[in-house]
């Protein structure tokens, strides 16, 4: 980082300390994802961008028409032509170092040949998440990542300014990039300097929607089986996705060891639910609470066993629903490498939407199979009012 922009990157920083002083602190984050495959013809672009702050979608970029479009309303009139012209920029040249990447992998894996008929003879795809993240001591971290074919393949590390292969072929292309310093240092420059920049000014642009807060509900059920009895503390309906859930024993927290890992999902709505389960004796329910802390909360809230909680809620303001509604549709299409099988595991990425859509599925099925079988009866009784019918018909036509 130069030593003009450390001190203005300094200035913002605590002027949004300032702003949000006597709040519970939050983290906030600004990524890109970059996907592409190597064959058009699948639906799927050579190259597509989404850059989300925390959640919410707020520009996309796409090869063919090679224009970032704004995609967070409230962008609209007022991003400053200089950020815009510097996002713009940064998602131009991406497409074309994404584009030389992608080759630059196809060739090492030897994929890269074409057909006589001049198409490549399979489909490949590439996905990127890059950006930063401001943590709650206003502390900065930035990640860079690919994944190739669905399977993580390099990580770029700023401190030391080399590549981290996450499978053994892609040690070619680790050796192959390490060679040039000098996008090291552009891409260290990026996550350290322009990147925390930019997330502040979007921050600063972007304050009400951004700041939305939606507490959650706590509740913990029982569940017991033959061999087993499990406490599961669920926190429901919340924004922003950030929540801490702990498990307490005679009001002593417990190793992190003895419990599942927590689980986060988006709601359809643009809210997020998540639970931790803890297996426990039987009989010894009451002996654990749960302790639940989030920014929509004035303080951390403690529920047990057959006693929900919704305390101390910070009560969200006008239009706060409608603006998470927004946050989840940018939220979801966080996910458009999933729905497309080339999700890849990322640390940094959103949380799997598989319980939703199985979910949404088994709903879905059940619907077809309830109008298919109103389908049938009504049929069945349309077949029975035309048989009783012909029957009169032939009844009179008889008589006469």
């Amino acid at each position: 980082m130069g030593p003009r922009a450390r001190p203005a990157l300094l200035l913002l920083i605590l002027l949004r300390t300032a702003a949000t002083q006597g709040r519970p602190p939050r983290s906030h984050s600004l990524r890109f994802l970059f996907m592409g495959a190597s064959k058009p013809d699948l639906g799927l672009p050579l190259f597509e961008a989404l850059g989300y702050v925390d959640d919410q979608l707020f520009v996309s970029y796409d090869h063919e028409s090679r224009r970032a479009e704004r995609r967070a309303p409230w962008l609209w009139g007022r991003a400053t032509s200089q950020l815009w012209l510097q996002l713009s920029q940064n998602l131009k040249g991406w497409d074309h170092m994404f584009i030389v990447d992608f080759w630059t992998i196809m060739d090492n894996h030897n994929q890269s040949k074409v057909t006589k008929l001049g198409a490549l003879p399979e489909s490949h795809t590439l996905q990127v998440i890059l950006g930063c993240e401001l943590r709650e001591d206003n502390s900065t971290r930035g990640f860079w990542k690919y994944g190739y074919d669905g399977q993580d393949h390099l990580e770029f590390r700023p401190e030391t300014l080399d590549w981290r292969a996450a499978e053994p072929r892609a040690q070619v292309t680790k050796l192959e990039w390490e060679v040039n310093k000098i996008r090291a240092k552009q891409n260290r420059a990026y996550l350290d300097r322009d990147c925390p920049e930019q997330l502040l000014h979007l921050l600063e642009l972007g304050r009400g929607p951004l700041e939305q807060q939606v507490p959650p509900l706590v509740k913990v059920t029982h569940h017991v089986t033959s061999s087993l009895t499990t406490l599961r503390c669920r926190a429901l309906n919340f924004y922003p996705q950030n929540i801490t859930i702990k498990w307490l024993k005679d009001k002593q927290f417990l190793d992190a060891k003895d419990v599942k890992p927590k689980d986060v999902l988006p709601n359809g709505d643009g809210t997020y639910q998540a639970w931790v389960a803890l297996a426990v004796l039987p009989g010894e329910e009451q002996r654990y609470s749960c302790h639940v802390e989030h920014p929509g909360l004035d303080q951390p809230l403690t529920a047990t066993w057959g006693k929900d909680k919704r305390q101390g809620l910070k009560k969200p303001g006008v239009g706060g629903l409608e603006l998470v509604n927004r946050a989840a549709r940018g939220a979801s299409a966080l996910h458009w490498g999933q729905r497309h099988g080339l999700s890849f595991a990322f640390a940094v990425l959103e949380p799997s939407l598989s319980g939703t859509l199985v979910t949404g599925i088994l709903s879905g099925i059940a619907v077809c199979v309830i109008i298919f079988l109103i389908g049938i009866l009504f049929r069945i009784l349309k077949r029975r009012q035309s048989s009783r019918g012909a029957a009169v018909n032939y009844a009179l036509a008889e008589c006469e």
